[in-house]
C-alpha cells in the first residue's frame, strides 16, 4: 500500500480556517461575559486558544500516523476501557450546571469525556464492521455486541445527564449501520427498543419537556422557558443580510445565554448577517463533501467506516446546532464544531480530522 502525500489540502485548509474563525468569534461573543465573570475580556479566548494549539498539534501528529494502528484489537480494547472509565469518573466530580459532564484540572482546564467517547466508539465500530460487516444482520452473534457497547456508552452519557450527545451518537450509528447494509427489520427493532428509553429520559427531567414546549412556540413565554430561543431568533433576525459588524452584537450583552458556546451561530448571524452565516453553513457542507469523498476512496473497510463516521460526526453536530439556533429543533447542548467555545469539542474535532486526513493519504484514485 503506497503512502500518498500530500493528503486532502482543501480539507486541511478548511479545518484551519474554521478553527481560526472560531477563535475570532469566541472572543467577539465572550469578551463582555468574560470581563464580568473573570475580570479578563480574553479569558474564554485564551482557553480556546490553548485547546486549539493542543488540538492542532495532535491533528498534525495523527495526520502522519498510519490509521491502521487504531484497527488493532488491543488498541480498540484499551480505548474502550479508558473511555468507559472516564465516563464513570465524571460521576465522582462535583456537579456543574446540575450535570456530571466534566473532569477538571484546576480552574482553567476542564475535559468532557463524552466528546472523546464518540470518537472512540466510531473507531470501535469501524474495526467491528471491518471484521464482521458481512454478518451484521446476524442479530445475536454480531449486531447485539455492537449495540451493547453503544448502550453502555450512550447510557453513561445520557445519565450525566447529556441526552443531546447520546442521541447524536445514536444518529451517527444508525446512519453507519444503514450504509453497512443492516436490514429494515433490525432498524425498526432498534427504534422500538430505544423509544421507551428516550421517552423516559424526556419525562424524567422536567426541563426537557419545557424545551419541547419552547420549541413548539418560542414566543409563548419569551421571558421564561422561551427566553433563550427567542433571543437567538432575535439575534439572527437583527443581522439582516450583511450583519451589524464584527463585535457589534447586542444579544451577547447578557441577553442570549451561552452566546459564546452553543449559540455562537446566532452571534455569527447577528454580526456577519445572512452572508456570514451562509458561508459557515457552506463550509460545513464542503467538509461533508470532502469527508465522504475520502471515505469512498479509502483502500479498506476500516478506513471507509472510520472516515464516514468522522464526517457524519462533524456534519450531524453542525446540522443539529444550526437547526437548534434557528428553532427548527428543541434546544440541546451540542456545540458548533471548530467554532463554539469548548475545549473538549474543539480537541475532539481536530483529532478526528487528523485521522480523516491520514485516511486521505492512502486514498485510491477514482
Amino acid at each position: 500500500m503506497a503512502y500518498r502525500a500530500p493528503s486532502d489540502r482543501m480539507l486541511f485548509i478548511l479545518t484551519s480556517l474554521l478553527t481560526i474563525f472560531g477563535l475570532v468569534m469566541v472572543y467577539s461573543a465572550s469578551s463582555v461575559v468574560a470581563s464580568s465573570r473573570h475580570g479578563l475580556s480574553y479569558y474564554y479566548f485564551l482557553r480556546q486558544l490553548v485547546y486549539a494549539a493542543a488540538g492542532y498539534a495532535l491533528m498534525l501528529a495523527l495526520m502522519n500516523r498510519d490509521y491502521h494502528f487504531w484497527q488493532q484489537d488491543k488498541v480498540v480494547g484499551l480505548l474502550l476501557i479508558l473511555s468507559a472509565g472516564s465516563l464513570l469518573l465524571v460521576f465522582t466530580q462535583p456537579r456543574i450546571n446540575a450535570a456530571h459532564r466534566w473532569l477538571r484540572y484546576g480552574s482553567f482546564i476542564s475535559f468532557q469525556p463524552s466528546e472523546i467517547a464518540k470518537l472512540v466508539f466510531l473507531v470501535f465500530m469501524a474495526a467491528f464492521l471491518h471484521k464482521y460487516g458481512d454478518e451484521i444482520n446476524q442479530p445475536v452473534k454480531r449486531l447485539l455486541p455492537c449495540l451493547l457497547v453503544l448502550g453502555l456508552f450512550g447510557g453513561l452519557i445520557a445519565a450525566e445527564p447529556d441526552l443531546g450527545q447520546a442521541v447524536t451518537l445514536a444518529l451517527i450509528v444508525i446512519v453507519i449501520l444503514f450504509v453497512a447494509g443492516i436490514s429494515w427489520k433490525s432498524l425498526a427493532g432498534m427504534a422500538l427498543l430505544s423509544a421507551p428509553a428516550v421517552c423516559l429520559a424526556i419525562v424524567s427531567m422536567p426541563y426537557r419537556g419545557e424545551r419541547i414546549k419552547a420549541f413548539l412556540n418560542p414566543f409563548h413565554d419569551p421571558l421564561g422557558t422561551g427566553w433563550q430561543i427567542s433571543q437567538s431568533l432575535t439575534a439572527v433576525g437583527s443581522g439582516g443580510p450583511w450583519g451589524l459588524g464584527l463585535g457589534a452584537s447586542r444579544q451577547k450583552l447578557f441577553f442570549l445565554p451561552e452566546a459564546h458556546s452553543d449559540f455562537i451561530f446566532a452571534v455569527i448571524g447577528e454580526e456577519l448577517g445572512l452572508m456570514g452565516a451562509g458561508f459557515v453553513a457552506l463550509a460545513f457542507l464542503l467538509f461533508f463533501y470532502r469527508g465522504i469523498k475520502i471515505a469512498l476512496r479509502a483502500p479498506d473497510r476500516f478506513g471507509f467506516y472510520l472516515g464516514l463516521g468522522i464526517t457524519l460526526m462533524v456534519a450531524i453536530q453542525a446540522f443539529i446546532n444550526i437547526s437548534m439556533v434557528l428553532a427548527m429543533i428543541p434546544t440541546k447542548g451540542i456545540a458548533l464544531p471548530f467554532i463554539s467555545q469548548g475545549g473538549s469539542s474543539l480537541l475532539l474535532n481536530l483529532v478526528a480530522t487528523g485521522l480523516l486526513l491520514n485516511i486521505a493519504h492512502y486514498a485510491e484514485e477514482p
